[in-house]
């Protein structure tokens, strides 16, 4: 689907003759195309040419029209591929969303908003929050799941079948499809093969966008604001892709300096940095880390991702451990700060951190549902 909730008819309607459309839907690829409520745009981002095999060639119009998302307009997305689609906006109102899911799963047990509507999981690498939060959303809101776990060994993908293809089999069983994907990429390629919802549950080293909402939500719970806030991100920066969409969502917000902090190997990509720099965000990079909590609101810390490292376990050796969180982290830490993780964790905050009331990653993990719960209902029924 697009980056907005936008019928592609009403374009092709208002642009191009009935039969064009009837006859070469295909030559309108729908992740190219959006909507806001009283703004169409075509996103720079994506190509604005396409080519129907050996037919026709067409270009969308560029048309704007300024205007912000508003409580109570139609949400505005269509798919959640990466953390660049979200502006504050959009983020308020899936906070707002979320904040109502907070009540209702306090309060009831048998919600039916979703009913009648399925949900597939396919995930290719292994996951545990992502999956059962996603799941345990869906069914708290009355849904259905369609579970694949381990795809990449169990489904027909182990056969040799395309992204593409099991996509198109996969929509025609389910209203909305949440993968996960070992190509940084996968999620895009994914959305532009369905006519349903695709939400991106991490893609390799890419990104992980439903994780770094439910960290600027975290963050907002626990902190109280978002404006003028230092984070520190520490551990695995080069192939975390939960600190690359952090780092993204956390770009939207005003005063934010953010703090890189990991071993030589896994230091963040200069992609990043660029970003970060364009966007007029302070950002530092430090061996520190005690001296880096100290001054931060916010510790992230991220294990060191042994599978990204192949054959490499050398670097492996030499990036773990180098950076762990413990009592002597914590003296260190102001008392209004907190400490994060993504999870799952080794031994990069030890045990004994836990007790604290800075912990905050097992409440961050439980936020987790709150989101998910949002975007499916948001995705799904469009307020």
């Amino acid at each position: 689907m697009s980056s907005a909730a936008f019928s592609t008819r009403a374009l092709h309607e208002t642009l191009l003759d009935h039969e064009l459309m009837r006859n070469k839907p295909s030559c309108f690829p729908k992740h190219s195309i959006h909507l806001k409520t009283n703004h169409i745009y075509v996103d720079p981002y994506n190509s604005m040419t396409w080519r129907h095999p050996g037919r026709l060639k067409c270009r969308a119009l560029d048309i704007e029209r300024n205007r912000s998302f508003l409580k109570g307009d139609m949400f505005q997305l269509d798919d959640v591929i990466e953390a660049q689609q979200f502006d504050r906006d959009i983020l308020s109102a899936i906070f707002e969303v979320a904040r109502e899911m907070e009540a209702i799963e306090k309060k009831s047990r048998g919600n039916q908003i979703l009913k009648g509507y399925l949900m597939a999981t396919l995930f290719y690498e292994p996951s545990t929050r992502t999956r059962l939060s996603f799941e345990s959303a869906m069914k708290r809101l009355g849904g259905e799941v369609l579970t694949t776990e381990n795809a990449r060994e169990f489904s027909s993908a182990a056969k040799g079948e395309t992204l593409e293809d099991t996509i198109r089999t996969v929509e025609g069983y389910s209203d909305i499809i949440v993968m996960r994907h070992f190509e940084s990429g996968a999620a895009k390629r994914a959305a532009m093969t369905a006519n349903i919802p695709v939400i991106n549950a991490g893609d390799g080293p890419g990104q992980h966008p439903t994780q770094a909402l439910l960290d600027v939500y975290t963050i907002e719970r626990e902190i109280g604001k978002l404006d003028g806030i230092k984070v520190g991100l520490v551990g695995d920066l080069a192939n975390g892709r939960t600190v690359r969409s952090l780092a993204y969502l956390l770009a939207k917000y005003n005063d934010v300096k953010i703090y890189f902090v990991s071993p030589d190997v896994v230091k963040m990509k200069d992609d990043i940095k660029e970003y970060l720099t364009s966007k007029g965000v302070e950002w530092e990079e430090s061996v520190n880390l005690k001296e880096v909590a100290s001054e931060c609101d916010v510790v992230y810390q991220t294990r060191i991702q042994k599978e990204r490292f192949g054959e490499r376990i050398d670097l492996y050796e030499e990036a773990r451990g180098k950076y762990i969180i413990d009592s002597h982290i914590l003296s260190a830490m102001q008392n209004h700060a907190v400490v994060m993780h993504p999870l799952p964790r080794l031994d990069e905050i030890r045990v004994e951190v836990d007790g604290d009331p800075r912990a905050a990653y097992f409440r961050q993990a439980k936020n987790g549902l709150f989101i998910r719960m949002a975007l499916l209902k948001l995705l799904l029924l469009g307020w």
